[in-house]
Order: structure tokens, then C-alpha cells, then sequence
């Protein structure tokens, strides 16, 4: 009578059917969903370092010199609009994927949480995506750094030299381990937050009259060239033009804000991650109002749309270009800007970094559900994936191709790849999360018991999920005013070869949509007790200033 009681148990575990626990526990060896045993990473990331993760995911060269080709392109309302509603899509992938990552802290984040509770294939084609657009980010974000150099030294023979430099330290930082990732970023984030605070501040002095010059600017510049531009492409249509300049900023708004979700990729690697996740993703909302909005809002107060330098100095790529170091300029402040490019370098230095990072955590989280080659599951003793890490750095090696000018133009096409890969990884995070949700209702757990949950579930993932197909769909739509083959080609290749991974998958291994009473969600799960560590309250005042930042 036993013996058929244990037969009938281990029957509904592989099956999918209700367990004598009433929890769902899907064990198919083929997805690897048990192999908690196997992944060898370490939490090793503090909750300072968490937290700054968090605002350094949240400002980048996007905020700092992509502004100003935003503010050129449909002025300062327009950018404004642009910006906001682009902020509100990027918050809701965060919360979604937040909101999961809370439930299982596990490597391979969400391309793993697309295979777990929407579809295996779907799970594949996410990860190997994810994967390359941030394996192709890091050589982008190292070119980026060295266009920063050049604000000071002119020599194109240094280029090759400068990259090699930054090549090697952006590689060191990642194989070194993960503590060191994390004191490296802590650091950047602190220059960065710095940075843009100090911004905000010298902007709002400047536009009240406070500079050398006593010019006091107010609104000026929305009334006088306007508050909205015009895209050019339709000049007989001021109403159309005007709409097309602001979906033109919403593409290159949703540029500058991806790559936030890296504080759910370390999940795996962070100190009590449910407790540290859940705290960091509630914080983030407000950084994006202070600091995207409030950006924005400045640049569009300091400088008109029209400006000659702005317009001249767009393709610069350094702190010249900065709609903030043209304002300080010209108010009479002459050591801001080289102090501003210094530090939108550290900028882009920590970007390529943490794009190495997610690339080779992804890599790992592929290996370790059979989804990419068993080699790079192997880890050392403190908990680096040694291999899945320096597979990833070699390609760091691509940003030489920015050296020359016959392979200038292929390197575009890759900076063009990676930045439209990542609207497919938001768009499945909200679809992730939808599926998720509706299994957990189905299986009887309250979403609102989990570690984090977000009150506005599951309408901010409906409206990240909409959003985020119409920003992959009008990624290019300007190259049809101009049509080349080249242009549609880098704004829409990514589709097909996400549905080729997608089809492809699905076809050789047979798999199908996971059904809400089939979704597992506990098998190699760690549990609370298991991650999270008791909360040591503050002792003194300067550990509680601490614990209000971090």
C-alpha cells in the first residue's frame, strides 16, 4: 500500500499534476529545472552594492550626451514627453522581472523564468538574445569610452592603445570575481550620482541667473525656437512632423534606459536577494523622476533645440556635446566640462563592464538548463564562472573594429544590433510575468506574499508588454522617408533571428506553452531561510544615514 502511494506521488511530480503539498513540481530532466545542486555561484554582493547597482543601471552616456541629440530632435516638450513615457515602460520590465526574481533568485534570471512559465523555446530564444546584445554592448561601450578620451588627446594613432587599455581592465574587473564587480560599480554609481546631482544643481543656477554672466534663461527656450521640433521628414504636415520627431526620441529614450535590469540579473550573487531586490526596485521609480525627468526638463530650460553647437557638435560623442557643458560654457564656467567628461567616462566604463557581466551570467544560466555547452556551468571555488566569463571577453575584442575605417561601418551595424535586442528582452519580461502571475492564481499563492510585489500587477505588465512591441516595430520607421537596405536591415533584423532561435528550438525539441497547473514554481527555488539574513538594525546615526541610501 505504500510502495503505490510513493507511485502515485512520484507519478503526479512528473507529470505536473498537484503533489500531496498541493505545490505544482515539474522535474523533466530535460529542462534542468532541478539542477539548483549544480549552480555553484556565490552571494557575494552587499546591499550597498545593490543599491548603487540600482542608480548606476538607471544613468548612463544615454542621460548625459543622448539628451542632447533628443532635445535637437524634438525639442524640449517633445523630449520631455518622449522620456517619461519611455520611463514608465522600463520601471514596469523592472517591476516584472523584479517581482520574479524575488519569487526564485536563481542564475539565469528571467530568459530562465521565460522557459519555466511560458515555454521552453521562449526561455532559449530570450537567453541566447539577451545574451549576444550585451556580449556586443561591451565593445560598443568600450568605443564610447575612447571617443571620451579624445576630449583631451586628438592622436588617432592612440586609439588602438587606449582600447587595448580598456580591454584589459574591463576583462580583469569581471575575471576577478564578483566582489570586485560590485566595489567597481558601487564606485562608478557614487561618481555618477554625483555627477548628475551636480548637474541638476549648476542647471538650475545657471537658468536662474546665477553664473559669472547673470543671464537668467527661465522658459525662454519653449517659447522662442518652441517646445516641439520638427523630424524634417514631413515639413508640409507641422502636426505630423512634429508627432514623428517625438516617436523618433522615444526609440533613442528606450536606448538610454535599457540595461536597468542589472540588479535582478545578480540575483543569484547578492546577500539576502529578496530583501535587497524587492528594496532597490521600489527605489527605482523615484531615480528615474529625479534624475531622467528632472535631466530632461533642465536641458530643455539651458539650451534651444536649435542651437549651433548643439546641432554642430551631436556626432562628437564627448562632454562638448553635453546640452549641460554647452550651457556651463557659456555662462562663463570653464573647468566644469573637463571635470563632466571624466566622469561620463567612468560612465561608459562601467557600462561595458556590466554588460560583460550580464552577458557571461546569462551564458552561465543558459549552461546550466542544457541550453548552451555544459563547459561554461564550471565555476571556481569563490563562485566565478570562469569560462562562461572569459568566452565573454573575447568579445571585447570586436571594439578594435571602430579603429578601422573599413570595419567602422560593420561595427555600426553591431551597435545597431545590440540596442534593438533589448526591446525584445523587455517585451518578454512583461509577457513573463503575465504568464507567471496567472499560474500562480491558478495554483492558489497570493502574488502579494511574495517578497515584492508591485499593487498595479498585472496592468503595468499589459502596459510594458504593448509598448515595448510598438517600440520594436517602429525601431526604424524613418529609413521608410529614405529607404536603404542597410538601414532596415540593422533596425530589423533582430526579429528574425529571435523567431529562427524561437522556431527553431521549439521544433527540434518539441516543446509547448506551459499550462497554468503545470508551471513549477519551487523545484531548486531556494527559500527564505535558506537566502535571506536577519536584519541587523542600525547602531548609530551614520549607519542609519546609511541604511536611508542604500
Amino acid at each position: 500500500m505504500e510502495n503505490e502511494k510513493r507511485e502515485v506521488e512520484n507519478d503526479s511530480l512528473e507529470k505536473g499534476i498537484n503533489g500531496p503539498s498541493g505545490a505544482v513540481r515539474v522535474t523533466n530532466p530535460e529542462f534542468h529545472f532541478d539542477e539548483h545542486d549544480l549552480d555553484r555561484v556565490q552571494r557575494r554582493l552587499k546591499q550597498r552594492h545593490v543599491q548603487m547597482i540600482a542608480i548606476a543601471g538607471t544613468i548612463g552616456t544615454g542621460l548625459f550626451l543622448g539628451s542632447g541629440g533628443a532635445l535637437a530632435s524634438a525639442g524640449p516638450l517633445g523630449a520631455l514627453i518622449a522620456y517619461a513615457l519611455v520611463g514608465t515602460v522600463a520601471y514596469s520590465s523592472l517591476c516584472a522581472v523584479g517581482e520574479m526574481s524575488t519569487w526564485a533568485p536563481i542564475s539565469g534570471t528571467f530568459p530562465h523564468f521565460a522557459a519555466r512559465w511560458v515555454d521552453p523555446a521562449l526561455g532559449f530564444a530570450t537567453g541566447w538574445n539577451y545574451f549576444y546584445t550585451n556580449a556586443i554592448s561591451t565593445p560598443v561601450e568600450i568605443t564610447a569610452a575612447v571617443i571620451l578620451l579624445s576630449f583631451w588627446d586628438h592622436d588617432s594613432k592612440h586609439v588602438a592603445l587606449y582600447t587595448a587599455i580598456i580591454c584589459v581592465f574591463v576583462c580583469l574587473i569581471n575575471i576577478f570575481g564578483v566582489r570586485y564587480f560590485g566595489e567597481s560599480e558601487f564606485f562608478f554609481a557614487i561618481i555618477k550620482l554625483t555627477l548628475i546631482i551636480g548637474l541638476l544643481l549648476v542647471g538650475l543656477i545657471v537658468d536662474l541667473g546665477g553664473g559669472p554672466q547673470g543671464d537668467r534663461i527661465g522658459f525662454r527656450y519653449w517659447k522662442n525656437p518652441g517646445a516641439v521640433a520638427g523630424s524634417g521628414l514631413e515639413p508640409k504636415h507641422i502636426g505630423l512632423d512634429r508627432f514623428l520627431a517625438i516617436l523618433s526620441v522615444i526609440v533613442q529614450a528606450a536606448f538610454s534606459f535599457q540595461g536597468m535590469e542589472l540588479v535582478v540579473i545578480a540575483a543569484s550573487e547578492t546577500e539576502s536577494p529578496r530583501r535587497n531586490i524587492a528594496k532597490a526596485v521600489r527605489r527605482v521609480f523615484y531615480r528615474i523622476l529625479v534624475f531622467y525627468i528632472l535631466g530632461i526638463l533642465m536641458i530643455g530650460m539651458l539650451v534651444a533645440y536649435n542651437d549651433a553647437d548643439l546641432l554642430s557638435l551631436r556626432a562628437n560623442n564627448t562632454a562638448a556635446s553635453s546640452p549641460f557643458v554647452i550651457a556651463i560654457k557659456r555662462a562663463g564656467i570653464k573647468v566644469l566640462p573637463h571635470i563632466v567628461n571624466g566622469a561620463i567616462f567612468t560612465s561608459a566604463f562601467s557600462a561595458g563592464n556590466s554588460f560583460l557581466f550580464c552577458s557571461s551570467r546569462v551564458l552561465y544560466g543558459l549552461a546550466l538548463r542544457g541550453q548552451a555547452p555544459r563547459i561554461f556551468t564550471y565555476c571556481t571555488k569563490k563562485g566565478l564562472p570562469l569560462f562562461a566569463v572569459l568566452f565573454c571577453s573575447c568579445f571585447t575584442l570586436l571594439s578594435f573594429m571602430s579603429v578601422s575605417q573599413g570595419s567602422n561601418k560593420v561595427f555600426t551595424w553591431f551597435v545597431n544590433l545590440s540596442t534593438t535586442g533589448g526591446f525584445t528582452s523587455w517585451f518578454v519580461m512583461n509577457v513573463t510575468y503575465i504568464f507567471y502571475r496567472r499560474g500562480l492564481l491558478a495554483q492558489g499563492y497570493d502574488p502579494a506574499n511574495n517578497s515584492y510585489h508591485n499593487r498595479w500587477q498585472p496592468y503595468i505588465a499589459y502596459w510594458g508588454a504593448g509598448w515595448t512591441l510598438f517600440f520594436i516595430l517602429i525601431n526604424g520607421f524613418s529609413v521608410f522617408w529614405d529607404f536603404t537596405a542597410a538601414g532596415f536591415l540593422t533596425a530589423y533584423i533582430n526579429i528574425p533571428l529571435f523567431l529562427v532561435l524561437y522556431i527553431g528550438y521549439k521544433v527540434v525539441k518539441r516543446t509547448s506553452f506551459w499550462k497554468p497547473q503545470e508551471m513549477d514554481f519551487v523545484t531548486g527555488i531556494p527559500t527564505p531561510e535558506e537566502t535571506e539574513d536577519p536584519i541587523v538594525p542600525p547602531k548609530n546615526f551614520g549607519e542609519k544615514i546609511a541604511e536611508i541610501l542604500f
